[in-house]
């Protein structure tokens, strides 16, 4: 892999990641661009103990251009985008309409009792171009293409949890209009948090209170519980195992767990490297086929839970070690021409309620294995 960084016409990083040949990387960008100007701020909810982010400067962000104004597409024909490149391979950037930005900073109280706390909205948000094709998805991809892009991630989770200040890296993708997508490019996103996410940091009370009623590692038990089940059980190979959820939320739903638990993508070994991208590319393809050959892309969010880093002194959280890197997959489509919304039960109380029995879910995802 070859790595390159450059700067926008307005001071944001950009880098690309190449195979080979690299021609091209030092296309200046010639863009008129005002300095980027964000008014992120967190703030905590006392009774969730849940931080918050509010950033009114992302209601001007670009939404749902036309095709022939697309700014992750390469810059040609004298048309200008974020990318001064005339074709790319993978390529990394800061977001210009970004939900975290800057330094850390202390947080403040607005009131004598100290529940109304407010702290800069520091981090860092990051857009993942997978390739410069503007029609293709992720699923479109080669292995070797698809590998590229776990190193990139696997670069960028190094980097953004190296910065002051934060506290977990987040890669994902979210894909279809009906998943919220603004821009039709294939691409996804990369979110460096100045706190742990709730999710998280309920994994981990579960995991610390598992340990001490069983001694073992939930994330390793629920695993092993899973294959020896085996009826939710989508794909193994040597290195992954790809399960739905005994307790899925999401009408479809796959959980991705390297065979040995590592706490981040810096460190999978190099076999769990290799197969990746053949397992990756095969649960997307699945996920495509799973309403028929008729059905449109099946709109997906998928992303890499990893433990915390970056506390203070570089060290990481004591659970860290404890924790199990791992990537899920779901679709909010609960079957043709049909959405799954978070309506009264899910958005007002957090209960999920899922009209697909994970069995099920699982046993569709396995008849439409590739051939």
């Amino acid at each position: 892999m070859q790595k390159t960084s450059t700067r926008l016409a307005d001071g944001r990083e950009l880098v690309y990641y190449d195979l080979g040949d690299a021609a091209g990387r030092d296309a200046a960008d010639r863009r008129p661009l005002d300095a980027v100007a964000t008014a992120s701020e967190i703030r905590h909810d006392p009774l969730l103990d849940e931080w918050v982010a509010v950033t009114a400067h992302r209601q001007a962000r670009t939404y749902h251009p036309p095709q022939d104004e697309c700014p992750l597409c390469p810059s040609r024909n004298g048309r200008m985008t974020e990318i001064p490149a005339e074709d790319y391979q993978v390529a990394v950037f800061e977001n210009r309409f970004p939900s975290l930005a800057g330094p850390p900073g202390p947080a403040d109280a607005e009131d004598p009792g100290g529940l109304f706390l407010r702290a800069p909205g520091a981090g860092r948000c990051e857009v993942v171009c997978f390739t410069s094709d503007h029609d293709a998805s992720f699923a479109d991809l080669t292995e070797e293409r698809a590998g590229l892009v776990l190193d990139a991630w696997t670069d960028r989770t190094a980097e953004l949890s190296a910065l002051p200040g934060v506290r977990q890296v987040y890669c994902f993708e979210n894909r279809g209009r009906e998943i919220g997508v603004t821009l039709g490019h294939p691409h996804g996103q990369i979110y460096a948090y100045p706190f742990t996410t709730p999710r998280t940091e309920r994994m981990l009370r579960a995991a610390a209170g598992h340990r001490e009623r069983t001694g073992g590692n939930l994330f390793d038990d629920l695993v092993a519980a899973e294959r020896t089940d085996g009826r939710r059980v989508v794909l193994e190979t040597g290195h992954w195992t790809a399960f739905v959820p005994h307790a899925a939320r999401w009408p479809y739903e796959v959980h991705l767990y390297p065979r040995r638990r590592v706490p981040d993508l810096t460190e999978l070994d190099a076999g769990a490297r290799a197969e990746f991208p053949g397992v990756y590319l095969e649960l997307l393809r699945r996920f495509d086929r799973i309403f028929g050959p008729d059905e449109p892309p099946t709109p997906y969010i998928s992303g890499w839970h990893q433990a915390p880093s970056g506390a203070e002194g570089g060290k990481g959280r004591p659970e860290r070690s404890d924790f199990a890197l791992h990537l899920q997959i779901f679709t909010i489509r609960r079957t043709s021409g049909k959405l799954k919304y978070l309506a009264g039960s899910e958005s007002g109380m957090g209960v999920f309620i899922n009209d697909v029995p994970p069995e099920a879910a699982a046993e569709r995802l396995r008849e439409v294995a590739s051939q």
